[in-house]
């Protein structure tokens, strides 16, 4: 069994694999190892491929390497191997490797599927807070831990969401930070970097503001908690400032402890109660009924 080592990103694979092809070694003589695996008792053994092996001749569509490279931010065990068997067969002529129908051809369908969800994910539920960077200036900062790397597709994202306002997003892989429209992926990500975005000691100003307004318009009537676990998986509520209440707020609309369709708090005010509009007259669906509080003056 010959054991190659890869560093984590698809060009080292691709270098690689494009040199053992060259070589025709098929997948299942091969054990593809990561950076990751450094505790594996063989790390040892790992090895890369002769650099004088010729690679000419390898030519491979465009789209197909897309594909490839998409599934390549899959974090898996057999990442590598994986990729190297969808190659293999593929330059072997059998490119029902690709379809759907295809064992190994619904597995990358997956996988770039997965990659595409928790991109889309990360751009939605990311979340800013105000820091000092240590030279007195102000930045906003977010540390998230995704499931694939996905990471470095978000650069363009955030620098047109955030403009030229200085931000960074830290990760336990890499880091991600914009200044002045600009930005710059690093991996690993730099010790600064993920220190200040893992620094609590500093409150955010907007913090309590922000858990007060999710909680007000909480609205119990519309609780749908598998439709909530479709869109916004439990696993992601470590990463937003309103998660610690997210769990609260369902028992309490469960065991019906909140009536109104809003906070009780705000439903505690003084104020006069305005009953739901009956079906069909411009009502939304939901139950309960609101009340307006009386404001000063």
């Amino acid at each position: 069994m010959r054991r190659i080592r890869v560093d984590g990103h698809f060009d080292a694979w691709r270098d690689q694999a494009r040199l053992l092809l060259a070589e025709r070694v098929p997948p299942e003589a091969l054990c593809w190892q990561s950076r990751e695996d450094a505790d594996d008792i063989f790390a040892g053994l790992a090895s890369s491929v002769a650099q004088t092996s010729p690679a000419a001749g390898i030519r491979l569509p465009r789209a197909v390497l897309a594909r490839l490279q998409e599934a390549a931010r899959y974090r898996a065990e057999d990442r590598w191997a994986f990729l190297y068997r969808v190659l293999w067969r593929y330059l072997e002529g059998d490119h029902s490797v690709l379809l759907p129908g295809d064992v190994d051809g619904s597995r990358l369908e997956q996988r770039i599927r997965n990659v595409r969800r928790e991109a889309h994910q990360m751009q939605a539920f990311v979340r800013f807070e105000r820091r000092a960077w240590p030279d007195g200036s102000e930045q906003y900062v977010a540390w998230y831990e995704p499931r694939h790397d996905v990471l470095d597709l978000l650069g363009e994202h955030m620098s047109a969401r955030l403009g030229r306002t200085s931000w960074l997003i830290a990760t336990p892989d890499a880091g991600l930070r914009g200044v002045g429209g600009a930005w710059d992926y690093r991996a690993p990500c730099p010790e600064p970097w993920r220190a200040l975005a893992q620094d609590k000691s500093l409150p955010e100003p907007s913090g309590d503001l922000w858990l007060a307004y999710y909680a007000s318009t909480f609205n119990p009537a519309r609780v749908n908690e598998k439709l909530l676990a479709s869109h916004l998986p439990r696993q992601l509520w470590r990463h937003l400032p309103e998660g610690v209440l997210i769990g609260g707020l369902i028992r309490q609309a469960r065991l019906g402890g909140q009536r109104d369709g809003q906070s009780a708090a705000v439903g505690a005010r003084p104020g006069r109660t305005i009953p739901a509009a009956p079906p069909g007259k411009g009502s939304s669906g939901s139950a309960g009924r609101c009340r307006c509080p009386r404001l000063p003056g």
